[in-house]
């Protein structure tokens, strides 16, 4: 039978469509597929919206739950005293949706005045469904003994806290800003003291109700980054008239300042990530702001009050700060409104907020117990293709577990540092910033990133000299001196790549502003291809809604020959091999089988056939056309004996302009992240970053790195 299981809510701010998410995301992570089914919508007072926690599965993919039944129609069905017959119903719509699924994620009905059957409605649905029960439950202000006696209370509705179905709770929200009734906080409040954390979850472990029955399954810390709402958030909520769109969609909120003393004394508000309230006939105010933004200073969003536009001519001298992609908004209400309206503004995640969602989902699973959920999936039968979720888990998981250092020559870049902190918060590797630090910590500071101390920067000027005679020695051969050694030197791309080639470093990632060609020419020159490699070729993570597909060579490689191609489909397949991917390899090409002639048809035929020959324990097929590769109903017609059409999970392309072409297509049409460059061939890894790179895709490139040093080593 498929298991089943139900989160029960303990009280009405929990958060467990953040725990339900967590759920989900931790199953996924294992390579399970996953069902998830909320019975009814419970919209807040007002809300016209879809239910959230189904809408935000249903966007994410690959799994399309059932609609939930509407509030009003489970109402009408109790009050008529059909409950037997709603529960048909709902059982009905659960195995309709479900029944070839593995793992089941129920998430229950929150008791509140609108809802007061919620607690005897989840008994029943949790009964009819055969569902474990785990209560999701959030610490507030409680004391420990209140704590106690609540979840025992709840636990008392399904058979108590000793009964098998009852599986145990998880915490969420813990040491979350409380306001004096002990709800969490509305105020945006980045500075939020968490180091009383890790004491708190002891004091949570030690509660006397957890027994060998009754588990703590997971506590999830509030964290400051999963509530941060975009400038667009606010807009909305506050109707908003924008004056200068700049990033507003992008750019995140972390405090709110209202602007109202003399410039002396507000200066200390000019911070990345602000929302500055003035009204809008304070010009001194808003030239302040101005100002700031146009230093440096990532200002989150200028909010102006009392239906007041700025002066033209203060507009147009503040024009290089409108450059910046400050946001400029207007409200026609007066500035003590319109703090009364953030007030109410609620922080709870948007639907539409796919980065954010992403970064709950991520947190709250990472806060589950792993053997719990390891216990649940034992004997589950694995996803036959590897998710998004379940890859970049695995990323991170080996790049941690590799522990390697990278260094990267771009280290002024604002992404290429919050990409090194993060890599740091989350172990997945220790990063070297090449470049002035003075400069480094400087935009550090104007983008709100806190660089740890793992983070290394180096000052190129300190180490120059220390690489002068390696370097010449391995380009002695092309008459190199050391006046010219030196002046090299001088390029942090090249001065890394000798770090790198030193065994100073573990890997290299750059790209983020310099060309493909400026990353890869001294690595070629310098570290050169690994033993047995022929050339160099590049794959990338091509991250679909269902699984993860790989495609080379899509960076490096302009017009490979047969001989060329056929290695880079056996690199490709041990790339894909080695980072979890079962792989099944289509030689692409405008032909399938040997329906198609011309040179370049015969070139892929070849490759397949020299490809074989040297990787007999690879499943290999070509000349196959995308839709053959890819799609099992035209496979059937197309190539009905190929063990790899319709199934393939890499897909080689006969040339750079294919590969390339296909790669961004894919990518942009179908709105999905794509991880790459990998550079496979070379003696160490160096990988390169495409000059649009966001900070997560730069993050997963320094994972990839990682990874690939320790296998270099192996």
């Amino acid at each position: 039978m498929a298991r089943r299981i139900m989160l029960i809510p303990v009280g009405s701010s929990a958060g467990l469509t953040s725990v339900s998410l967590g759920m989900v995301r931790a199953m996924q992570q294992q390579g399970l597929k996953v069902n998830f089914f909320k019975p009814m919508g419970q919209p807040r007072h007002g809300d016209d919206e879809p239910e959230k926690s189904t809408t935000i599965i249903t966007q994410l993919g690959p799994s399309k739950p059932a609609t939930p039944f509407t509030s009003a129609y489970v109402e009408d069905m109790i009050s008529k005293d059909k409950m037997d017959v709603l529960l048909e119903e709902i059982i009905a719509l659960y195995e309709t949706h479900y029944t070839d699924e593995d793992i089941g994620i129920i998430e229950g009905l929150v008791s509140t005045p609108s809802h007061p059957y919620a607690v005897r409605l989840n008994r029943e649905i949790c009964n009819a469904l055969d569902a474990k029960i785990v209560l999701v439950s959030s610490p507030g202000n409680l004391s420990m003994t209140q704590l106690n006696d609540k979840l025992e209370i709840v636990a008392d509705n399904y058979g108590g806290h000793r009964s098998k179905k009852v599986l145990g709770c998880i915490f969420n929200k813990i040491n979350a800003p409380l306001d004096d009734r002990g709800h969490l906080s509305n105020e945006l409040l980045e500075n939020h003291d968490q180091s009383e954390t890790a004491e708190i979850i002891q004091r949570l472990e030690s509660l006397p109700i957890f027994n060998k029955s009754f588990a703590l399954l997971g506590c999830i810390s509030w964290s400051f980054e999963l509530i941060a709402p975009r400038v667009d958030d606010l807009r909305k909520h506050l109707n908003a008239k924008l004056l200068n769109e700049g990033d507003y969609k992008h750019r995140r909120l972390r405090s709110v300042n209202l602007c109202a003393r003399e410039i002396h004394n507000m200066v200390w508000v000019l911070k990345p990530g602000a929302l500055l309230v003035i009204s809008g006939d304070r010009n001194d105010m808003f030239v302040m702001a101005c100002l700031a933004a146009q230093n440096g200073t990532k200002i989150g969003a200028i909010l102006l009050t009392g239906g007041y536009e700025p002066d033209p001519r203060v507009m147009a001298l503040c024009s290089q700060a409108m450059e910046t992609g400050l946001p400029v908004m207007l409200v026609d209400d007066n500035t003590w409104q319109t703090s009364l309206n953030l007030h109410f503004y609620n922080l709870e995640v948007p639907v539409d907020d796919e980065q954010r969602i992403n970064r709950v989902m991520d947190h709250a699973a990472s806060c589950i117990d792993p053997k719990w959920i390891n216990s649940l999936s034992a004997g589950a039968s694995k996803a036959l293709r590897l998710s998004p979720p379940a890859f970049r888990f695995k990323l991170t998981q080996l790049a941690k577990a590799a522990n390697k250092t990278i260094v990267l020559p771009e280290g002024d870049e604002p992404r290429t540092i919050k990409a090194a902190a993060i890599c740091a918060e989350r172990g997945i590797a220790n990063c070297v910033l090449l470049g002035d630090k003075v400069e480094i910590l400087r935009v550090a500071e104007q983008q709100g990133v806190i660089l740890p101390d793992s983070v290394t920067i180096q000052q190129p000027q300190d180490i120059q000299a220390h690489y002068i005679a390696p370097l010449v020695e391995l380009r002695k051969h092309k008459g190199l001196t050391d006046v010219v050694a030196q002046e090299q030197l001088l390029d942090n791309v090249v001065l890394g790549t000798m770090m790198l080639k030193q065994g100073d470093v573990d890997g290299l990632v750059s790209g983020a502003v310099h060309t493909t060609a400026n990353t890869i020419r001294p690595a070629l020159q310098l570290i050169k291809t690994a033993p047995g490699a022929s050339l160099v070729s590049s794959i990338f993570f091509m991250l679909l809604p269902e699984q993860v597909l790989v495609y080379g060579d899509c960076a490096i490689n302009p017009d490979p020959s047969a001989e060329q191609l056929a290695d880079i489909a056996i690199q490709s397949a041990d790339s894909a091999a080695a980072f979890g991917i079962e792989p099944k390899v289509a030689m692409i090409s405008y032909s399938t089988g040997t329906s198609g002639t011309g040179v370049d048809v015969d070139k892929v035929k070849k490759a397949t056939e020299l490809a074989q020959q040297k990787r007999p324990d690879l499943l290999i097929d070509g000349p196959l056309q995308y839709d053959a590769a890819v799609m099992e109903s035209v496979a059937s017609k197309k190539a009905p004996n190929s063990k790899v059409a319709g199934q393939a999970t890499v897909f080689v392309f006969p040339d750079l302009n294919t590969g390339n072409t296909t790669y961004k297509a894919v990518q942009r049409s179908a709105n999905l992240v794509s991880i790459g460059p990998m550079l496979q061939g070379m003696g160490k890894p160096v990988n390169d970053l495409s000059r649009g790179a966001l900070v997560d895709d730069i993050v997963y490139t320094i994972a990839l790195t990682a990874i690939q040093a320790t296998q270099l080593n192996s």
